[in-house]
C-alpha cells in the first residue's frame, strides 16, 4: 500500500514522520531501515510514528536509522512536536508520551521548547562525563572538537568493554568556547555515524558543562546542523529537573511511498 509520509530536520537531524492514528502502518525493521537509506530510501537519521495515546494528545514511538526501536531523541522529539503542531492537533502547548515517559512541549514561531525527563545523576570520570538523559550518553572534552576523530573514536567507545556489553552508548565531544557556551560533535548509536546534530546529546553536554564549569542554563551549543539551547534546574545537587532542549524544527517535504 502507499502512505503519505512527511520529512522533518531540526539543526540538520532529519527524521522520517509518519501519521500512524489510526494504527495501520506495517512497521518492521526492515521496511523502516529500507526508508531510512540514504541511497536506496527517503533517507533520514531515524523514523518517527505519530499515534494516539489516552491522556495525550500523542505518541511519539522512535526508531533507528538500523530499524531498531530506539531511545528518546531529542531532536526527534521537537520535530514530532511541530508535525503534531502542523497536523493541528495543539495550539501553543502540547504533553506527550514516548519511551521514557511524558514530556511537554510549546511552540513559538520556529522555534520548539522541548521538556525532557528528568537526569537523576552524572557519572563524573576523569576523562568523561556519562549520563542518560532518555538516552545514554558518553562526554568527552577535546582542545579542537573540528580535527576530532567523531567516527572511530565514537565506534570505539560505542563497541567498547564498558559500554558495549550493555547495549552502547552515544558518545559526544566537546569544545568549551566561552562561558556558556559549547561546540559538540557526536557519534549515534543506531545511526552508526556522525549526525548533524543530537539533541539528547547537547542537554548530556550542558549538564555535564555546568557540573565541571559551575555554568548556569541556558548554555548555547553549537552542532554542525545549527545552535540550540539547554536550560535546567538542579533542585538537588546533581539531580536535575526542568531540562529544556531549545531550537527550531521544519518541515522540509511531504510524499507517498509504497510499504
Amino acid at each position: 500500500m502507499k502512505t503519505t509520509f512527511y520529512k522533518y530536520q531540526g539543526t540538520g537531524n532529519d527524521f522520517v514522520m509518519i501519521d500512524d492514528r489510526a494504527g495501520d502502518f506495517p512497521a518492521s525493521q526492515k521496511l523502516i531501515a529500507s526508508l531510512c537509506h540514504r541511497r536506496f530510501g527517503i533517507g533520514s537519521d531515524g523514523l518517527i510514528l505519530l499515534q494516539n495515546a489516552e491522556g495525550y494528545d500523542f505518541r511519539m514511538v522512535y526508531y533507528n536509522a538500523d530499524g531498531g526501536e530506539g531511545s528518546m531523541c531529542g531532536n526527534g522529539g521537537r520535530c514530532v512536536v511541530r508535525f503534531a503542531h502542523d497536523l493541528g492537533l495543539f495550539t501553543e502547548k502540547t504533553s506527550f508520551i514516548a519511551v521514557d515517559g511524558p514530556h511537554e512541549a510549546s511552540v513559538d514561531n520556529e522555534v520548539i521548547r522541548l521538556k525532557m525527563s528528568p537526569v537523576a545523576g552524572i557519572e563524573g570520570h576523569e576523562s568523561y562525563d556519562f549520563m542518560n538523559t532518555g538516552s545514554p550518553h558518553y562526554v568527552t572534552y577535546v582542545d579542537n572538537v573540528k580535527e576530532a576523530d567523531v567516527i572511530d573514536t565514537g565506534k570505539d567507545i560505542r563497541y567498547g568493554p564498558i559500554y558495549g556489553p550493555i547495549g552502547g552508548t552515544n558518545v559526544n565531544f566537546v569544545e568549551v568556547l566561552e562561558e556558556n557556551h559549547l561546540s559538540v560533535r557526536t557519534y549515534e548509536r543506531g545511526v552508526e555515524d556522525e549526525t548533524y546534530s543530537c539533541g539528547t546529546g547537547v542537554t548530556a553536554c550542558a549538564l555535564s558543562a555546568h557540573v565541571r564549569e559551575g555554568w548556569l542554563g541556558p548554555i548555547t551549543v553549537e552542532t554542525i546542523g545549527g545552535t540550540l539551547e539547554v536550560d535546567f534546574d538542579e533542585p538537588f545537587s546533581g539531580s536535575f529537573d526542568d531540562i529544556f532542549l531549545i531550537g527550531p524544527a521544519i518541515q522540509v517535504f511531504k510524499g507517498e511511498v509504497e510499504v
